[in-house]
């Protein structure tokens, strides 16, 4: 239950507290905090298996999405104990990610002004083996034409990992693109599992040069979308399904089927917290994410591609 007089919901067999919940987080749409609380609440049983034992970056609005930015990795020794955390190395010692397994830790996040959940691609225990591979297509621009741009190339994209036998999920950013996923059985480290990506990014811009790139300077790109592989690296993030995106009107980082691709309609800020669980409901990815591939099978049918 979510008692707004005394600010406090019911999660899990937790309660949880909601402080300052009339908070504007987006003044333009007047979406409080406890709102959005309401939102992820909703939202969880949908969510939280894209979540479950992945380290997480945690992107912070205290003062709403016109205000600063905190991109927070470490998880301060304020928080419950019951919140799971994960200590994982980095170049100069160790960081205490934050692990979002359960409704309770979902909402105590959103407490913080967490708006947006990144997700590792690999999970604690087999941390140096990620088990998804992330493409982001990230156009140049904003407009229907630039969004028309990252549509083809997902057909593209999903043809080609059609022909490895790779299973592909897709799903809108929330922000201008598309990102295309692949679940893997984690048998590659992260350095492998980048070097096929960027094999095949390379593949699809040199099939149409004109209109896609692999060029990691934003000089060199011109108004051509980037195929952008680098989300497969250790200790990089992508937006988790379901994300809240700090944009205007709430917009959600929505998981498509392949036949809603090409629905004149769906754009990457098509759904927003006001109706992104009618579209959870419909399990636009089915069980798509248990068709779990080795690469070095696709890797051998690469070469013969190429």
């Amino acid at each position: 239950m979510n008692d707004r007089q005394t600010h406090r919901i019911r999660a899990g067999g937790r309660t949880v507290r909601i402080q300052r919940p009339d908070k504007v987080l987006f003044p333009g749409d007047g979406i409080t905090k406890a709102d959005l609380a309401d939102y992820y609440r909703a939202i969880a049983p949908h969510m939280l298996p894209h979540l479950r034992g992945r380290p997480l970056m945690l992107e912070r609005h205290p003062d709403g999405i016109d205000g600063p930015r905190f991109m927070q990795k470490n998880t301060p020794d304020t928080y419950p104990d019951w919140v799971r955390r994960v200590e994982v190395d980095k170049a100069d010692g160790t960081v205490c990610h934050t692990v979002c397994d359960n409704t309770a830790t979902l909402i105590h996040l959103v407490d913080q002004a967490c708006i947006t959940f990144h997700r590792w691609q690999s999970r604690t225990g087999r941390l140096e083996r990620p088990d998804r591979l992330v493409f982001d297509l990230d156009p140049s621009g904003d407009s229907a034409e630039d969004f028309e741009t990252a549509r083809r190339a997902a057909r593209q994209l999903g043809e080609l990992l059609d022909d490895l036998r790779l299973t592909s999920v897709l799903m809108t950013t929330g922000s201008r693109g598309l990102h295309v996923i692949v679940p893997l059985t984690g048998d590659t480290d992260f350095d492998g599992t980048r070097s096929f990506a960027q094999e095949i990014a390379d593949i699809l811009a040199a099939r149409d040069p004109d209109r896609l790139t692999t060029a990691v300077r934003k000089q060199a790109r011109g108004d051509r979308l980037y195929v952008d592989v680098q989300r497969n690296g250790y200790a990089q993030t992508a937006v988790s399904p379901y994300s809240v995106r700090a944009r205007p009107g709430a917009p959600v980082a929505t998981p498509i089927s392949w036949d809603q691709l090409m629905d004149p309609d769906v754009g990457p800020r098509r759904w927003t917290v006001a109706d992104a669980l009618d579209q959870a409901a419909t399990r636009p990815w089915g069980d798509a994410l248990g068709g779990r591939r080795a690469l070095g099978p696709a890797g051998r049918r690469l070469a013969a591609l190429r």
